[in-house]
């Protein structure tokens, strides 16, 4: 058998292998789809039939109330947005700085360090909700000069220092995943720690943890709601507000879509990222 035949039978196995796989995934894909449209199907038609259904309708699910308290609560999800882009901009640069700090080995930084550890062990250990209500009352009861007093920066800085000790831990697995050896080979090379640490490890880190960073500020998103504890007027309150003046629940059903609607985009970019790293870690993948 000449060589340019074996070439042109590899080429062709080759190509019913694919035909196969491609032919799998949508016999799996059609499998699926009709499994779901079934399920949603039974699961409407229960809904539908059941005896509460028309009050629920009626309660959770009004058109005229959806149309009228539209409008206010998109408003107030754009302070929930503005204060999720904000936290989420002072968050990376905090998370990492601390990440950075309890990496520290020599002596000299001992007291970084320890102050580092004490931070993200606080702030992992109090609920989100009561760091709110601390930075959201506390601060203004201070009266110090400088202090800030309006509530939607009092809301940022609580939900940066919350998240900031969560994103820390994350940066800090990323970089304790980057083999010793290469910072033995950055150092053979002539770079200091602190350029090993920019050129050769932080890009490293960064991009392995890309897919958990995500996932917390998926759930920044949805925390910005707690802001409206301390008196800001964003979807969830205002929600609560338009709620309470039509003694209808739908206001409440406004401000979910509205945030299931930014949220899922960003868990699906999630799923991506994290199946893309798999990918690369895979035989063959690269770093």
């Amino acid at each position: 058998m000449s060589t340019t035949t074996a070439v042109w039978e590899k080429s062709e196995r080759q190509r019913e292998r694919e035909r196969l796989r491609r032919r799998a995934a949508v016999r799996s894909g059609s499998i699926a789809t009709v499994s779901t449209v079934v399920f949603v199907v039974i699961a409407a038609w229960a809904i539908v039939n059941s005896p509460g259904w028309p009050r629920v309708k009626e309660t959770f699910f009004s058109g005229e109330a959806f149309a009228m308290s539209f409008p206010e609560v998109l408003a107030g999800f754009w302070k929930n947005v503005q204060i999720f882009v904000i936290a989420e901009l002072l968050i990376l640069p905090l998370g990492l700085l601390v990440a950075v700090v309890r990496g520290l080995k020599t002596p000299v930084f001992f007291p970084l360090r320890a102050l580092a550890v004490a931070y993200t062990d606080i702030f992992r250990g109090t609920p989100t909700l009561l760091v709110v209500y601390l930075i959201g009352f506390g601060l203004p009861a201070l009266n110090l000069k400088g202090v800030p007093s309006d509530p939607m920066v009092l809301a940022v800085i609580a939900l940066t220092l919350s998240y900031g000790a969560y994103v820390a831990e994350v940066f800090r697995a990323g970089i304790d995943t980057v083999h010793p050896s290469q910072r033995a080979a950055a150092r053979s090379l002539g770079l200091g720690h602190l350029q090993t640490m920019r050129f050769v490890v932080l890009p490293q880190a960064v991009r392995r943890v890309a897919p958990p960073l995500l996932n917390d500020f998926v759930s920044l998103q949805k925390d910005t709601a707690m802001a409206s504890v301390i008196g800001v007027i964003e979807a969830l309150r205002q929600a609560q507000i338009d709620a309470g003046k039509m003694f209808n629940y739908t206001p409440y059903l406004v401000a979910a879509l509205l945030f299931v609607a930014l949220t899922v985009p960003m868990a699906r970019l999630t799923d991506y990222l994290a199946a893309r790293a798999t990918r690369r870690r895979g035989p063959g993948g690269g770093v």
